[in-house]
């Protein structure tokens, strides 16, 4: 059985589709200018936008889950399939909160130096 759906309703329904992707998912990706703009898919090796976004959107940018910063990533545009543009790492770094050290922690290290003021 063939099911045929005029091209508006289809239209309507792709539209309706990716809005409901946009609004599932927390992931963006956030340029070095400030502006930002919403992943419709992430997979290990990239993730996707719409093209109207994705015009943009090169070099180095960084993810974020919501509020956490996840990574920094250095992005090239593979290809545009179904109405959404997508980008492939050839670099990503894991965001941490802590700064990086040149030094070794010991772990019975003191934590400070308490002085004596008798």
């Amino acid at each position: 059985m063939d099911t045929y759906l005029p091209q508006d309703i289809q239209d309507g329904l792709d539209r309706a589709r990716k809005a409901a992707a946009l609004r599932s998912h927390k992931l963006r990706v956030e340029m070095p200018d400030g502006s930002w703009h919403p992943i419709m898919r992430a997979w290990d090796g990239g993730f996707s936008l719409e093209p109207e976004r994705a015009s943009q959107i090169r070099g180095l940018v960084d993810l974020y889950d919501g509020a956490r910063h996840m990574s920094r990533c250095l992005i090239v545009a593979s290809s545009q399939e179904a109405g959404e543009t997508q980008f492939e790492y050839k670099r990503m770094t894991e965001a941490s909160g802590t700064q990086p050290v040149d030094f070794e922690r010991h772990s019975d290290a003191p934590m400070g130096l308490i002085e004596d003021y008798s």
